[in-house]
């Protein structure tokens, strides 16, 4: 994981990268339990004060139970299975260090790049990226381009495409 200074330094830099429709509509929440043992956690992405998605520290078991569960079929411990990868972004089985490591990655890579990424995270952040225009919006919200992805990830595909609709605004 990349480190980073304070989790409001990179909030900051994650609300600046919004696009003008979405800058003080979308907001980004993470805490750290650090007096608890294992420093358990809590992610969120939030539209107007709602929560949209949630990452826990209890999803952390889930992955576990599911990677003990491959080790006793297989006899091999890996994270980063297919078959684990599809399970888990189809039940959203993420929890805040993965949405934290996936923001420190979003931040440090080119739009194009997380447009295109294998994680679903990483989309989240890339379609309400300021630096994605129009044109590009609308290529990316054909239908047969994100109607496959988990209702979790469209609606922030949905999200995104109310930005076509207004009118453009300055970021």
């Amino acid at each position: 994981m990349n480190h980073y200074k304070s989790w409001a330094g990179l909030n900051k830099q994650l609300t600046q990268l919004l696009c003008g429709e979405l800058r003080g509509r979308i907001s980004y929440f993470l805490t750290r339990y650090h007096q608890v043992h294992n420093a358990y956690g809590r992610a969120a992405i939030c539209l107007d004060g709602r929560e949209l998605v949630c990452f826990s520290w209890t999803e952390m078991y889930r992955q576990e139970a599911d990677v003990h569960q491959q080790w006793e079929k297989t006899g091999s411990w890996d994270y980063h299975s297919n078959e684990l990868k599809e399970k888990w972004d189809l039940n959203k089985t993420y929890y805040e260090m993965d949405f934290l490591n996936a923001a420190l990655e979003f931040i440090q890579m080119p739009i194009e790049a997380a447009l295109e990424s294998d994680n679903y995270i990483i989309k989240i952040l890339a379609v309400m990226d300021r630096r994605v225009g129009r044109r590009r919006l609308k290529e990316i919200l054909s239908p047969d381009r994100f109607q496959s992805y988990p209702e979790w990830v469209r609606q922030f595909y949905e999200i995104a495409g109310q930005r076509l609709s207004a009118p453009p605004k300055s970021c």
